[in-house]
């Protein structure tokens, strides 16, 4: 029993001298970046003391004015989660509002150190700027009404061209729907306004939108939107940066991915649970399964 307790002092004295150690480390952070490269726009952001996030206003439930007028939304706590890592404070940001075709042009022109804005990852668009990992996939989904005999995908499946959907008029439009939905009868409209409003009107019977518009719609107006359960053409979304800085990309990675798979995930799981009414994804200890 005295080896026991002596054991299990020990180790609670371990643990305290640990966490002291650990509390170290984290204070002396700062100033082992001050010693990284100079031109490295970590070095720059940590000098200056905020961060500098390009992103839209406009577009729920990525960013968008709450009723304070202030900027929220998934890519808005992804910003967020950047300054926490970098300052140990969400608070410390400066949004540059933006139109979407500026994402671009702002990251290589430093007017921004970030752009966080539902941005697709391609391609294309990687011989241009470099991207974080992904922090979400999205997709083409079903939007339906709760109230309707066609409300899941089998539902649809089964209509075969008795089903009616509506999606943004497009030169893939008819063969989005056509990949899931072979036999179904398409309507393609001039906007994501009223290809919804077309089945507020029960004018069809499922919309093709976004899957982060079907979770942020379903969540919010339960009684009239539904989940139909079916989700394809899975698309990239990151933050991207200016070329040619391993560094300032290597902590935007580094700190996502703590964020998404590790620890220091309050910020990223309250996003998932307000903007999308998703339940947060259990991070288990031992091997990786990312």
């Amino acid at each position: 029993m005295e080896d026991f307790a002596e054991t299990r002092r020990n180790l609670v004295k371990g643990g305290l001298l640990g966490g002291l150690a650990l509390a170290s480390v984290v204070g002396s952070a700062r100033q082992a970046a001050a010693q990284a490269s100079s031109d490295s726009l970590l070095r720059t952001i940590l000098d200056r003391g905020h961060l500098i996030v390009g992103t839209g206003s406009t577009n729920a439930p990525w960013h968008f004015e709450d009723e304070k007028g202030e900027l929220t939304g998934m890519d808005i706590a992804m910003a967020k989660i950047l300054a926490k890592g970098l300052f140990d404070d969400a608070s410390k940001i400066e949004f540059v509002r933006q139109d979407a075709a500026q994402r671009v042009p702002n990251i290589n022109t430093g007017k921004v150190d970030v752009v966080i804005q539902f941005m697709t990852i391609s391609p294309a668009r990687a011989q241009l700027v470099a991207y974080s990992r992904p922090y979400y996939v999205e997709g083409v989904a079903l939007l339906t009404r709760p109230d309707s005999d066609k409300k899941t995908f089998d539902d649809l499946l089964k209509a075969g061209s008795s089903a009616r959907i509506s999606i943004l008029q497009n030169v893939d439009a008819e063969e989005t729907v056509k990949k899931v939905l072979p036999e179904a009868t398409v309507m393609q409209l001039d906007s994501q306004p009223n290809v919804v409003l077309a089945l507020d009107s029960k004018r069809v019977d499922a919309a093709a939108v976004d899957l982060s518009n079907v979770w942020w719609l379903a969540k919010r107006h339960p009684d009239k939107y539904f989940d139909a359960g079916k989700s394809w053409n899975a698309m990239l979304y990151g933050a991207a940066v200016r070329q040619g800085d391993p560094d300032w990309l290597h902590f935007v990675n580094t700190t996502f991915g703590v964020a998404i798979h590790g620890h220091q995930n309050e910020i990223y799981d309250a996003a998932l649970r307000d903007y999308f009414g998703l339940t947060p994804p259990a991070r288990k200890p031992g091997l990786p399964t990312f």
